[in-house]
């Protein structure tokens, strides 16, 4: 059985974060393990308190898995300080992990910044040249390479950008496009699109989360990129489709489909 590795935070209403990750593992059939980053105090309507986890402990974590059972592929989501994205990042580098996906958690849906300046220059710095493939929104698209989002050019232009200077693929999502949901894939010098109606659902509670993850179980077994984000794209599409309503705000996806 193939392994996958999240290093993200804990959202107690099980819509995202940790939760959203392990149940898409689980779906997936593959065997999911944790690294806890922070507690979250949260549900459907929004994000009440956060408690970090000290780095030193996500460390010690981290050396408990690699140790004994080596995951095939990670995925990376919340990591709320420049201090823990280092700690992560020195572990990664020393086990020589391998399939890597980072969720750059960066922008709240209201459009405010969720790091601070100096963990984005430490998730730029340290973690995403690690990544095999990053998974930023528009926002954070735009917060990575400067570029004001409008079109789909604009995507291309600050995908091309984002992977120059940060030497990873780049998997730009198009959740907050207008008229579609097309996500765009710069790899290697060549863009490729993904495209995709979109679903007339307003509870998309922990769709990144579950994207990122649903990559990195593709990755896991072997398939290439390409191949990896078009069928986990396929899979999100499904758990959008199954129109589950839960909660009293923007409510989950059904995992289970």
């Amino acid at each position: 059985m193939k392994k996958v590795l999240t290093i993200a935070g804990s959202d107690c209403s099980g819509g995202a974060g940790i939760q959203a990750d392990i149940k898409t593992i689980t779906a997936h059939r593959l065997y999911a393990m944790s690294a806890i980053t922070a507690l979250t105090a949260q549900n459907t309507t929004g994000v009440y308190g956060i408690h970090e986890v000290p780095s030193e402990f996500i460390a010690q974590q981290l050396d408990c898995i690699f140790t004994d059972i080596i995951p095939d592929s990670i995925k990376i989501g919340m990591v709320s300080s420049s201090d823990i994205i280092k700690i992560i990042a020195e572990r990664l580098s020393k086990y020589n992990a391998k399939n890597i996906v980072v969720d750059p958690v960066m922008v709240a849906t209201s459009g405010s910044k969720l790091l601070s300046d100096d963990a984005i220059t430490a998730l730029v710095e340290n973690l995403i040249p690690l990544a095999k493939v990053i998974t930023p929104n528009i926002p954070e698209a735009e917060c990575l390479s400067g570029i004001e989002i409008k079109t789909p050019d604009d995507m291309i232009k600050s995908a091309i950008k984002i992977s120059s200077q940060m030497k990873c693929s780049v998997l730009i999502k198009g959740g907050h496009l207008e008229d579609c949901a097309d996500d765009l894939l710069y790899e290697d010098g060549r863009a490729f699109w993904f495209k995709a109606k979109r679903i007339n659902n307003t509870n998309t509670h922990g769709t990144g989360c579950t994207l990122s993850s649903a990559i990195a179980c593709n990755l896991a077994e072997g398939k290439n990129l390409h191949d990896s984000i078009s069928l986990a794209k396929s899979y999100i599409t499904k758990a959008l489709n199954a129109q589950l309503n839960l909660g009293k705000g923007s409510g989950p996806l059904n995992h289970c489909v």
